[in-house]
């Protein structure tokens, strides 16, 4: 069952390749990312720093493959870059890299993956605004690219590293997630989530809003089992399966129908139980339940969330039109999602072809991405 396995898709944590043939999607800023289950990643839209990785800079509307990458077990998009995990446990990255997002030791863009430099034994990966993490086997977590806000959590203001550095103080971490310019993890032994970076609007939930460049615990959360993190804002999945968030709030994105635009502690989003997997990027997030449907609240400017309208939501709706999903991802300003078998759906902004459809044409409602069947590797 598909459903055993709870998918965020900003992190995907991978215990050993027994998961190696798990068909995923992983949303960008504006381009996405298939991983079939043969190993190879197929990617598509916006492409003006590689980050389809097809060693051209043109946008594609429909799914090419990445160069010289296989073996792959595990995706993450940043906003301008991407990530693959090797089952090896070595990092490959392509796109943006002027703040070392790629990981090289260089600062130079690519439109190819390369290997991010000295990082093994990785079993997680999660990209972010204009950084990246990783996740190893010993449970220490690692991050590179800008540093602006603290975001590598090494209790330093340098502006950036194009080599992975160590996190201060976490240990025992089971899960990671990249928001904007913030981070996230989950200690394995208890469940406690633990955040760093830039918390301008309350994202790193511990009260203030203060930036932190070393890793602070979120208030009141324990029993975490997955975690999301939008541009300003984090989520929390609970073992019991309800979904918690805090941060920024403009757009509704944290589901408890406040007028607040921004709340510095958890609070518990409306209609969510029985949650098995939540995902997030920008302004809008997207829960699968364990009867493999959709939720979807936040931002809806671009259709996004996917009901129809272009009206956002203030608290999670039931998504009309798309049954028995076993992945989920949100980009930016648009979704995807893998039904059970095998097809991959998108719904949104498609101003450079990130819905894979063929066209450029936004979509209020599920459209199959065309050309790709994640399951069969064909």
């Amino acid at each position: 069952m598909r459903y055993l396995i709870p998918f965020v898709l900003t992190t995907l944590l991978l215990q050993n390749s027994l998961f190696a043939s798990t068909p995923m999607v992983a949303g960008g800023g504006y381009h996405s990312l298939t991983l079939k289950s043969d190993g190879t990643v197929w990617s598509w839209g916006r492409n003006n720093y590689g980050q389809i990785g097809n060693g051209k800079r043109f946008k594609k509307n429909t799914p090419v493959l990445v160069n010289n990458l296989t073996d792959v077990i595990a995706i993450a998009s940043g906003t301008w870059h991407s990530l693959a995990l090797k089952q090896d446990g070595t990092v490959w990255t392509w796109g943006r890299n002027d703040y070392g997002q790629l990981g090289n030791g260089t600062f130079k863009n690519k439109q190819t993956p390369v290997r991010t430099k000295d990082l093994a034994d990785v079993i997680a990966i999660a990209g972010g605004y204009l950084h990246s993490l990783a996740l190893k086997s010993d449970g220490t977590a690692w991050a590179w690219g800008n540093n602006w806000s603290g975001q590598l959590g090494n209790e330093t203001v340098a502006g950036v590293s194009n080599i992975p550095v160590q996190v201060n103080s976490l240990q025992n971490i089971s899960s990671i997630a990249c928001g904007g310019s913030h981070n996230l993890a989950i200690r394995s032994s208890d469940g406690v989530v633990w955040t760093w970076g830039d918390n301008t609007y309350g994202q790193l939930g511990n009260g203030t809003s203060v930036n932190s460049f070393y890793p602070t615990q979120v208030t009141g959360i324990n029993g975490a089992t997955a975690i999301t993190g939008g541009y300003m804002h984090s989520l929390a999945l609970l073992s019991g399966g309800t979904v918690w968030g805090w941060g920024n709030n403009r757009y509704g994105q944290l589901g408890n129908d406040s007028p607040l635009e921004r709340i510095s502690v958890p609070v518990q989003t409306k209609n969510t139980t029985d949650i098995s997997g939540i995902s997030s990027l920008g302004w809008h997030n997207l829960a699968l339940d364990l009867d493999g449907i959709i939720w979807a609240w936040g931002d809806n400017s671009n259709g996004q969330i996917g009901n129809g309208t272009y009206a956002s939501q203030n608290t999670p709706a039931q998504m009309e039109g798309l049954e028995d999903v076993a992945d989920i991802s949100t980009g930016w300003l648009h979704s995807l999602a893998i039904k059970s078998d095998g097809t991959v759906w998108a719904w949104g902004d498609n101003r450079f072809g990130q819905l894979g459809d063929g066209t450029y044409k936004d979509r209020e409602k599920p459209i199959q991405v065309k050309n790709l069947n994640a399951l069969s590797g064909d």
